[in-house]
Order: structure tokens, then sequence, then C-alpha cells
């Protein structure tokens, strides 16, 4: 029996859920050798889970679950700025809802790479 395949023909590689992924990873590892402050990465988090709407109970039973957006990446500069980043080959409706949420409920805006 064969795997079922990606809904939108990714492969996962070395971990990442796509190529792509991987390759920008690669990327900020490179960057950890920086000489500029601003562009030295200290900190890179994976697969970094926010939640956007809690679960909600009614009469002591979950009648929604929460709601959750998980980053690609989470990344820390030497010069202390985070970067919230998602590798992104197409971007749907469900994405675009948890982006908004993101800035509204935590301020933050995601790169989009």
């Amino acid at each position: 029996m064969h795997p079922k395949p990606s809904k939108y023909k990714n492969q996962k590689t070395g971990g990442y859920d796509s190529k792509k992924e991987a390759a920008f990873a690669a990327k900020l590892e490179l960057f950890r050798n920086a000489n500029n402050p601003a562009e030295r990465v200290v900190v890179i988090e994976k697969q970094v889970k926010f939640e956007l709407v809690p679960s909600q109970r009614i009469d002591g039973k979950c009648a929604e679950r929460a709601c959750h957006y998980i980053a690609d990446f989470r990344v820390e500069y030497a010069d202390g700025r985070k970067e919230v980043i998602d590798v992104k080959g197409f971007k749907t409706a469900d994405y675009i809802i948890k982006r908004k949420l993101m800035l509204k409920v935590h301020g933050i805006q995601i790169r989009e790479v």
C-alpha cells in the first residue's frame, strides 16, 4: 500500500513538510554566522503552536475545540528582534484567516516566504 500523495504535491524532506521549507531552514542556519546583529540568527524554533481561539465549554463539556496556528519557524536575531515565518507555496483560505487572527490576537505579523 502506497502512502497518500500530498494535497499540494509537496514532498517531505529531512523532517520538514516540503523541500522549500527544508531549503529555507538551511538558509536560516547560514545566518547564524552573519556579522550584522540584525541578520545574525541566534534561536530557531520549528513548528511553533499559537492558540488563536480557546476551547469553549458549555455545562462543563467541550462544545468547541481550540483553534491553533502552527508556524513553520520562530526566529530570534542577535539584536533581539523576533520573527514568525511561514514558508508558503499556496495560501489557503484557512491560512489567510489564521494569519489575520495572529495579528489580531497576538499582534504578530507573519513573514511569508
